[in-house]
């Protein structure tokens, strides 16, 4: 047998100056390779070893990038892409209420949805992002869209107390929820989580309803939780109770539970989730922006609450880019805490890699490069200037490198972004979309 015949043959060899994979914690490996077969990860190993075992039918040398797993975006509203910034500088209740609520009643339906998603999907890839935890209405067009591109997504299945243009009654919100589920429930790529909006707009018979049905469908609970001081204070004067002893109440504070925001928590409530299992979603940068208050990341870390990073909807962040979301998480963790040594590069990463997929649920396909787990991969080029000298590569991709880094993109295998270039995404096309929208939306007498 020749040394021809003796090699396994492989899809896709991917050539790395740094692998780093989130798992097992704190490991970088240096000049290593990453085998890919039928979109799974198949071998992690010395570049060397890697040329001599494998044969592959495509190899992607990056001597001076990282390579990294996908990151995990665990909280966006990606429709309201078409939203940046719009009503600017303003508090959350004003900004929702006078500003967002009245453009998207003028403007929301599977277009205006399916468009917003096609953009922020494009931003996300070219800034690494391979999976989304998505909140909004239409999630049946949400889903094709994600689908359509090859992007993986749980998408929210939204309650809320109102008629929306999803939905007319509480019953048709549970009717339809469960039609998207129904028709997403064995998918690779799409998964579907209950979406109730937050603690003031969704009624303890609502909520009563999707733990009974989180339970029997084996669904995730994706909610807005302690965004602000006024949340928790106008649920004391109703309920007498604050949000999360409401919802511990109902039976929702546990290892289903993704909670989003959380910048207003007690010693007790921490410990609360980390005994229940609850996953928390830190949004520094839209917390910051609409002066929600800081979320905990060191005490919640410490406590042993998994986290995972979100940059919530580019209506109220300005942006998609998880980098920069995880530089700001980073910093501002260390800020509240009074410590410099909290919430360090490496637990930064974890948070937005396999924590956010951990949240999701996702953890056994995604978040780590380990064989056996689907290949969500990004290579980070670090050759650049602003990442010399490097020293230590996870410090320079947390604390120095910006989302035009990302050279290439993978999800389960495909290339999705190749030397910078989107692939089978109509660039120009997307952003003249995204023009005509601004026209219409300039249009709506405001």
């Amino acid at each position: 047998m020749t040394d021809h015949q003796s090699r396994e043959t492989c899809d896709l060899l991917i050539e790395a100056g740094f692998v780093v994979p989130v798992e097992p914690h704190g490991v970088v490996l240096e000049d290593h390779a990453v085998a890919v077969s039928g979109g799974v990860i198949v071998a992690i190993l010395p570049r060397a070893e890697a040329r001599a075992r494998f044969i592959a039918s495509e190899t992607v040398s990056r001597p001076d990038a990282a390579l990294i797993p996908g990151l995990v975006n665990a909280h966006v509203h990606n429709p309201m892409t078409l939203l940046r910034g719009i009503a600017d500088d303003l508090p959350l209740k004003v900004w929702l209420q006078e500003h967002i609520w009245p453009i998207e009643a003028a403007v929301i339906g599977p277009e205006f949805v399916a468009d917003g998603v096609t953009l922020a999907i494009a931003e996300m890839l070219r800034g690494g992002t391979t999976c989304c935890n998505e909140n909004y209405f239409f999630p049946d067009v949400q889903a094709a869209t994600y689908k359509q591109h090859g992007f993986r997504a749980r998408v929210g299945l939204p309650v809320i107390d109102f008629p929306t243009a999803w939905a007319k009654s509480d019953d048709e919100y549970f009717d339809r929820a469960g039609e998207v589920h129904d028709q997403w429930r064995d998918d690779t790529l799409i998964a579907a989580a209950f979406a109730p909006h937050a603690p003031y707009t969704v009624s303890d018979a609502n909520f009563e309803r999707i733990r009974m049905l989180a339970d029997q469908l084996d669904l995730p609970v994706h909610l807005h939780l302690h965004e602000t001081a006024q949340e928790v204070e106008q649920s004391q004067q109703k309920h007498g109770q604050r949000p999360i002893a409401r919802m511990d109440r109902l039976g929702l504070i546990n290892d289903r539970l993704i909670a989003v925001h959380m910048t207003q928590l007690t010693d007790a409530e921490i410990h609360l989730c980390a005994e229940r299992g609850v996953s928390v979603v830190h949004c520094p940068e839209s917390n910051l922006k609409l002066a929600s208050g800081f979320c905990p990341a060191c005490a919640l870390q410490r406590a042993g609450v998994n986290l995972a990073i979100g940059t919530d909807g580019v209506a109220s962040n300005n942006d998609l880019d998880m980098f920069g979301e995880t530089r700001t998480a980073a910093i501002l963790a260390k800020a509240v805490a009074d410590d410099a040594a909290g919430f360090d590069a490496f637990s930064a990463l974890r948070a937005a890699t396999l924590g956010g997929a951990k949240a999701m649920g996702f953890d056994h396909l995604v978040g780590s490069i380990e064989a056996g787990k689907q290949a969500d991969l990004v290579c980070v080029d670090l050759s650049a200037l602003e990442t010399q000298p490097l020293h230590h590569v996870v410090s320079q991709l947390i604390y120095a490198t910006g989302r035009q880094q990302v050279s290439d993109v993978w999800i389960a295998g495909k290339s999705k972004l190749s030397a910078r270039v989107l692939v089978d995404m109509d660039m120009d096309g997307i952003i003249a979309n995204a023009k005509q929208w601004r026209g219409r939306i300039a249009a709506i007498g405001r």
